[in-house]
């Protein structure tokens, strides 16, 4: 990596702006320049390629226009998620999460929480597939996985689109099969395995060193023939990365517009939003996780998977409520 090398994160306006950020509804004027080991810089200029891809509208994913949040409802077909392992019925979860108003519907089958074990490949298929059968013809549906076998049997059943929580890097056969198959992926950041990930996560500039990994990611993808605009990325919170970390990666997520893709974040009910927050609870840290959204949001993030979808969709008319700028109104 070099060290002279310039990132311009563009600063978020909630009204107005010279440009609006990936063609939504939040708009820059300035931008932070970041080199490692310096400290940032306001500009009001950066190279027009840098520009462009900050501008540039992207395209939609699974028929949602990326022009406002998009609500990704998880659906855990696993007895040992961190949050709701065990504690409901998949099908009847993923139509209650519909009937709240989710856009997408991210349906995994191994859990990805700090030290969980890999499950089987038939196992993990077993898991989703009543769900994916059961729905594919109501809501675009997300596969959430790691695995080549098990994307290509989810496809077949009906999926839309793979969320790959190690970005290519758990299966290599994985980008075979999305660039054959034309679906959209979703490229998250991971440092290590789920079993050891927490285990004193490092980083040289947690906000750059995943920027460049997630440049890598994108384009072993586009040499595997998946073009750019069938990519979302996620910076992945919690996966490898501690309290400290995440909130870094949060307060300037702005930046990864820079990569040209839509960007999807995963942060409801983690653990670091009970530690800041104080909610031991899985399910007492909903607030915490619309205040993050809500942040998310007003930094252009498009993409938010989300289990309480109700709850967050609410704060959301209401975040846009307050933000929308009519002036016929008084």
């Amino acid at each position: 990596m070099s060290r002279s090398r310039e990132y311009f994160r563009p600063i978020p306006l909630p009204q107005g702006g010279r440009w609006r950020l990936a063609g939504g509804q939040i708009g820059f004027s300035a931008l932070e320049r970041l080199r490692r080991g310096q400290r940032p810089e306001i500009v009001t200029q950066a190279p027009a390629e840098v520009i462009e891809a900050l501008t540039l509208a992207r395209q939609p994913v699974l028929g949602m226009a990326l022009d406002r949040p998009v609500l990704m409802g998880i659906v855990n077909a696993t007895p040992d998620s961190f949050s709701d392992g065990g504690s409901y019925e998949p099908l009847a979860q993923a139509r209650s999460l519909i009937a709240a108003g989710a856009d997408i519907l991210d349906i995994g089958g191994e859990s990805t929480r700090p030290g969980a074990d890999e499950v089987p490949e038939q196992e993990e298929i077993d898991r989703i597939r009543p769900v994916i059968r059961a729905l594919a013809d109501r809501i675009g549906i997300s596969v959430d996985t790691r695995k080549a076998t098990v994307a290509r049997a989810a496809l077949a059943d009906g999926a839309a689109m793979v969320n790959d929580v190690s970005g290519f890097d758990f299966d290599a056969a994985l980008a075979t099969v999305v660039a054959a198959s034309g679906v959209p992926v979703c490229l998250m950041h991971a440092q290590g395995l789920p079993a050891t990930m927490q285990d004193d996560p490092r980083y040289d500039d947690v906000l750059l060193d995943i920027y460049d990994a997630l440049e890598a990611r994108i384009a072993r993808a586009e040499a595997a023939g998946i073009g750019r605009p069938r990519i979302v990325i996620d910076p992945g919170i919690g996966f490898g990365k501690s309290l400290a970390h995440n909130l870094t990666i949060l307060r300037r997520i702005s930046l990864y517009h820079g990569l040209g893709c839509p960007i999807l974040l995963g942060v409801s009910r983690k653990r670091f939003i009970g530690t800041v927050g104080g909610a031991e609870r899985p399910a007492d840290r909903v607030p915490g996780s619309l205040a993050l959204t809500l942040a998310a949001v007003a930094q252009g993030v498009q993409i938010h998977r989300v289990h309480d979808v109700a709850e967050i969709a609410q704060g959301l008319r209401l975040w846009q409520a307050v933000n929308k700028n009519d002036e016929a109104e008084t």
